[in-house]
């Protein structure tokens, strides 16, 4: 067991023992790291580092004394709700990250359910077999099931199966932009007209591409309508720390409008201290997430986003191309900055062991097997290095298929 030390270390020693506790750390700053790192230049970097620490000691959760977050927040989700197409009646706020999101989405969709149509038994969640499992993790606390269905030969939602399955049980259907797996955009139009239908809470799953996709159909990407230009999608969630560059523990769940939105808080007035609201799961929140989340969005402004977007794309054609060069196949059509990759004649996981073997970190995708990129400007110089690393790769493996790893976030 590891004790606190009788007494305190100067700075200058721990500063060498965290040093020292990095070497063994993957080298994301080099483009090594398959996912976890969102990187959009060293000046991006230090904004988002400077702002978190003029506001490090600041409360998310008092907005009432740290007004400066308090305009930041509503700042922030304004222009988030801008590029999502919003609206005037949109509202939202910031989250700590993706699963936070996710988890106020379902719960906002449950307590909607409870109030306007109840269902006898456990309410159900309607999503693909691709869709981030926070779903389920949500459902697990609070109290739903979760049903998933199969994807198509293109690995985007089969509507058919999806409206196969709706019951009346089923309460809110999830639909993903992109997948996490494989980086496709989900047919959100026809899934949303299916909630629309049947009276379903709609939630568009855009943790990865909130802040990315818009700036690609700009850039003339042939990504459809996701967010709430298309009727009938009820909440959308968006990571800042992902293609937003923000730093860590920022992301945004938004909603079409204030009845929807009135869903997403917790309220308890029976305490000594007064009343308890707050429309995240969290009670204190860092202040340096949501000064860094500010302060990114209006340093990169629409053009920088454009400009980053822009390298992403094409740092992702290029390893497309050149994995399709070496015999290998590209899984589904990605649109953004995820691809996953795999073959029917090499073993894939040999092929990534040999990967790691010269430092890079693989992340495994189980259906079918394959591997998979989150890319961003880390990427764009080591283009050349990986696909040369995967060759060999491919040489020495040999073509026997190996066993599916069991792949992680």
């Amino acid at each position: 067991m590891h004790r606190l030390p009788e007494k305190g270390i100067a700075w200058e020693a721990l500063e060498r023992q965290m040093q020292a506790a990095k070497a063994q750390d993957v080298d994301w700053v080099h483009g090594r790291a398959a996912v976890y790192i969102h990187y959009a230049g060293e000046d991006v970097l230090e904004v988002a580092k400077k702002a978190y620490l003029m506001f490090f000691s600041e409360n998310g959760l008092g907005l009432r004394a740290f007004h400066s977050l308090a305009t930041f927040e509503r700042e922030v989700v304004g222009m988030g709700l801008s590029l999502l197409n919003g609206g005037n009646d949109g509202r939202g706020a910031m989250t700590t990250g993706g699963t936070e999101s996710i988890f106020l989405a379902v719960k906002a969709a449950r307590d909607w359910a409870h109030r306007t149509r109840p269902v006898a038994g456990t309410p159900e969640i309607l999503l693909a077999r691709t869709a981030h499992p926070a779903f389920d993790k949500a459902a697990h606390f609070l109290g739903l099931g979760t049903v998933r269905v199969p994807v198509g030969p293109d690995f985007t939602t089969d509507v058919a199966a999806m409206r196969r399955a709706v019951t009346p049980r089923t309460v809110m259907v999830v639909g993903s932009a992109p997948a996490y797996p494989h980086g496709v955009v989900d047919p959100i139009t026809d899934l949303a007209a299916l909630a629309a239908e049947a009276n379903l809470w709609m939630h568009v799953d855009a943790c990865v591409g909130g802040y990315i996709a818009p700036f690609a159909r700009k850039l003339g990407a042939p990504i459809a309508d996701f967010d709430f230009a298309v009727p009938g999608v009820t909440s959308i969630s968006a990571d800042l720390h992902k293609y937003g560059y923000a730093a860590k523990g920022a992301s945004t769940l938004f909603f079409r409008d204030a009845d929807a939105f009135g869903f997403m808080a917790y309220d308890f007035d029976n305490w000594p201290r007064g009343r308890y609201l707050t429309n995240t799961l969290v009670g204190t929140r860092a202040g340096g997430a949501i000064a860094a989340a500010w302060a990114v969005m209006n340093y990169l402004g629409e053009a920088g986003y454009l400009r980053v977007t822009e390298r992403i794309l094409a740092t992702r054609r290029a390893y497309e191309d050149g994995l399709v060069r070496l015999g290998l196949k590209v899984w589904g059509r990605p649109e953004l900055g995820i691809l996953a990759y795999g073959s029917e004649r090499h073993d894939i996981q040999a092929i990534g062991e040999r990967l790691a073997s010269k430092g890079w970190l693989v992340g495994y995708l189980t259906e079918p097997m394959g591997i998979h990129l989150m890319l961003n400007l880390t990427h764009e110089p080591v283009v050349d290095a990986y696909l040369a690393d995967v060759a060999w790769a491919m040489e020495t493996a040999g073509t026997t298929a190996g066993t599916a790893r069991t792949a992680t976030y």
